[in-house]
């Protein structure tokens, strides 16, 4: 589907298991950006993706406890920003909670997964037992960056789940960018980069628990001139194993879905990859402590708690009561470096 929003022209599709959308400034160039995104969305999947036996994560995690796995280059870039994001987070981003997800029943495609009943409580009281324990966590990963290879213990499953769909959508923004020399957005099941001269008005977005829903879903619109926005949710992917309700963000401490404060995360930052980081621990860490680290960050955020309640932080605009034009969020421009998310700009 294609359409014409004024000067800004937009494509959506679906792709691996979830919503693409991209805008570009300029409409000429909407083919051949969508050819991009799609090309990389290509690549990404052979290389990342849990649920086909061709990848190389898949063969990785066949091998767990075995020798070490010669992987593509894309493999060995993916599992640095993983394991970047690890560190940064003191392991609430961890990408070695493959086991914990399939034992929750994230074993598939999540739309083949049986739904949750229509009166399940939207906020997890407690964590449903799993029976999943990580053994040593991201730090037992060995990546070899010279040979290319990548060897994991017996009883650890790799899932770049919390990672790679943000940084599929820096790299497609910037191929984006490069190519078509336009401004240019790209959104991967709401995880939103951006590249190039935005729009005057900057790049309107609907900030709400689902990125599927539409204008009118309870959230709040705000605008982006540059970097990226992350929102990560406990109340969207949700499916039923068993009596208990499921969802797809896994505290590392337990192995079970993660139990807390906050039901949905939007966080703005230098680049999607680490507004995503941000947000997924955000919701890991699932207390207040969580507005406190982000604030301490740097980063804007909207907090949204299982009532309905809104937590604002930094630079992200109070919610207006009434419908009136997008709030500017300003995001921090410089890229973080291995030390911290969102440097000074």
């Amino acid at each position: 589907m294609e359409q014409a929003l004024g000067p800004i022209t937009t494509a959506c599709w679906e792709a691996l298991g979830t919503s693409v959308v991209v805008r570009v400034t300029d409409p000429a160039q909407l083919a051949q950006a969508r050819a991009l995104v799609e090309a990389e969305l290509a690549v990404i999947d052979s290389a990342c993706s849990r649920f086909r036996e061709d990848s190389d994560i898949a063969r990785v995690n066949a091998h767990a406890g075995g020798r070490a796995i010669p992987v593509a280059p894309l493999l060995i870039e993916a599992l640095e920003v993983a394991l970047r994001a690890a560190e940064l987070t003191d392991g609430d981003v961890d990408p070695t909670v493959g086991a914990a997800l399939m034992r929750a029943g994230y074993d598939r495609d999540w739309r083949l997964l049986d739904p949750p009943p229509p009166d399940a409580d939207p906020a997890l009281r407690s964590a449903p037992v799993v029976h999943a324990r990580l053994r040593s966590g991201w730090r037992a990963i060995r990546l070899d960056r010279v040979r290319r290879t990548v060897r994991v213990p017996s009883g650890i499953a790799l899932d770049l789940g919390a990672s790679a769909k943000a940084w599929a959508a820096d790299r497609a923004a910037g191929r984006m960018r490069e190519t078509c020399q336009c401004g240019v957005l790209v959104s991967l099941g709401g995880d939103i980069a951006t590249a190039g001269p935005a729009p005057a008005e900057g790049w309107g977005i609907h900030v709400t628990d689902d990125h599927r829903a539409g204008p009118d879903a309870p959230g709040q619109t705000i605008a982006i001139s540059s970097g990226g926005l992350a929102t990560s949710s406990t109340a969207t992917r949700r499916w039923r194993k068993g009596a208990a309700t499921m969802h797809h963000i896994i505290d590392p401490a337990t192995g079970a879905p993660a139990v807390g404060l906050w039901r949905t995360v939007s966080v703005a930052a230098a680049n999607c990859t680490d507004a995503n980081i941000a947000s997924t621990a955000a919701l890991v860490r699932g207390d207040s402590d969580a507005a406190v680290w982000l604030a301490c960050l740097g980063l804007p955020a909207r907090l949204v708690d299982h009532s309905g309640g809104v937590l604002c932080v930094g630079e992200w605009p109070a919610a207006k009561p009434l419908a009136g034009p997008a709030e500017p969020v300003a995001p921090r421009h410089t890229a973080p470096d291995r030390a911290e998310l969102g440097a000074a700009a």
